[in-house]
C-alpha cells in the first residue's frame, strides 16, 4: 500500500518551480528532494492544498495564486537601513530573509538591494503578487515522529527524536 500525503506525514518532493512567463526560479532536480512536513504551514498553502491525498510516485501540475502562494505585494515601499545596523562581521546579501522586530514582534524582511553604505529591505517576499507555477513529483512519504510534530516541521530525512532548537 502506497503512502498517502496526509496532515502528520513528512513529504519528499522533486519539483521545478516556474512564474507565469516559464522562467524557472527554483527546482530541486540534481539535488536531494525537499521534505516538509504536511498540515504545518512549511510550504505554501496552494501547493500544500494539491498534493493532499497523491501518493508516492504521482505527478502533479499546481498552479497558486498568490492569495494561495505568498501573498499580494503590499505597496509599502523598501527602506533603507543604515549598514552600521548590522554586524560588521554579517555578509549581506541580496535575496536574504532577515528578521526584524517592530512594536508587534518580529517580521521577516527581504533584502533587495545593499551598497557600501546603506541594505534596502523589504516586508514583500520575493515572490509576492505572483502566481506559481509547480511540476512536482512525490518521492517518499513517512510518518512524522512525536517531537517532529510538536515542533511543527521535520528534523532530517530520517527524523531525529530530542533534537534542540537552539
Amino acid at each position: 500500500m502506497q503512502a498517502t500525503v496526509e496532515n502528520g506525514k513528512v513529504v519528499f518532493i522533486h519539483f521545478t518551480l516556474t512564474n507565469q512567463e516559464g522562467e524557472e526560479l527554483d527546482s530541486t532536480h540534481g539535488d536531494e528532494p525537499l521534505f516538509y512536513l504536511h498540515g504545518a504551514d512549511n510550504i505554501v498553502p496552494g501547493l500544500e492544498q494539491a498534493l493532499e491525498g497523491k501518493q508516492v510516485g504521482d505527478k502533479v501540475q499546481a498552479v497558486v495564486a498568490p492569495e494561495d502562494g505568498y501573498g499580494e505585494r503590499s505597496e509599502a515601499p523598501p527602506q533603507r537601513v543604515s549598514k552600521d545596523e548590522f554586524p560588521d562581521d554579517m555578509e549581506v546579501l541580496p535575496g536574504m530573509p532577515l528578521h526584524a522586530e517592530t512594536d508587534d514582534g518580529f517580521i521577516t524582511v527581504w533584502v533587495t538591494d545593499v551598497t557600501a553604505d546603506w541594505v534596502e529591505i523589504d516586508t514583500n517576499h520575493p515572490l509576492a503578487g505572483e502566481t506559481l507555477h509547480f511540476d512536482v513529483e512525490i518521492v517518499r512519504v513517512r510518518d512524522a515522529h512525536k517531537d517532529e510534530l510538536e515542533h511543527g516541521h521535520p528534523h532530517g530525512p530520517e527524523g531525529t527524536e530530542g533534537h534542540h532548537h537552539h
